[in-house]
């Protein structure tokens, strides 16, 4: 398979991710924390297959932060890799992983988004949970305190669409826009 089957793209701090037609991703650039997927910690000039598509499944979108990389599967599991310095895999450590591994405890959900050190997705019933580094407020839970794992935003309990992430802030965007 070639980035010619290409379906999406996603740029993080020093590398990219491409989801393609197979519903499988491929990513490249700097891999020095592991968030390529292929059990590496080297740059790739060219991309290379994240490895352990079986925990992923069917991918339907991938999200890029700084040093992270997150996708969401066909069936709303969201799996996670690279460096994990502020909880930003979701998975209730702050180790790194050199390959995807699920998040507990979110099925369901319709759309992810990676900021610098934190990720957010939308889930099932349109609220909207984020996790990792929040010394800026940027998980929405009313609070600077940085979460391992998914936490609800405040005040979206329903009726969002899609979230973004930047670097130390999120927006969603409601249902309808």
């Amino acid at each position: 398979t070639s980035l010619t089957d290409a379906t999406a793209i996603t740029a993080g701090g020093a590398h990219s991710c491409a989801l393609l037609t197979d519903s499988t991703v491929r990513c490249w650039g700097r891999g020095d924390e592991a968030q390529l997927g292929d059990r590496a910690t080297i740059a790739r000039p060219t991309p290379v297959a994240v490895l352990e598509p079986h925990v992923i499944g069917s991918v339907g979108q991938v999200a890029a932060g700084d040093s992270h990389t997150c996708a969401l599967s066909g069936h709303g599991v969201i799996s996670c890799w690279g460096n994990n310095v502020s909880g930003q895999l979701g998975v209730g450590t702050t180790t790194d992983r050199l390959t995807p591994g699920q998040l507990a405890g979110v099925t369901g959900a319709t759309a992810i988004a990676a900021g610098n050190s934190h990720t957010c997705a939308v889930l099932a019933d349109s609220s909207v949970a984020c996790w990792g580094y929040n010394g800026s407020g940027q998980l929405g839970d009313g609070t600077t305190t940085t979460r391992p794992a998914p936490v609800d935003v405040s005040g979206l309990t329903s009726g969002v669409q899609t979230v973004a992430a930047g670097e130390r802030h999120t927006c969603a965007v409601p249902t309808g826009g």
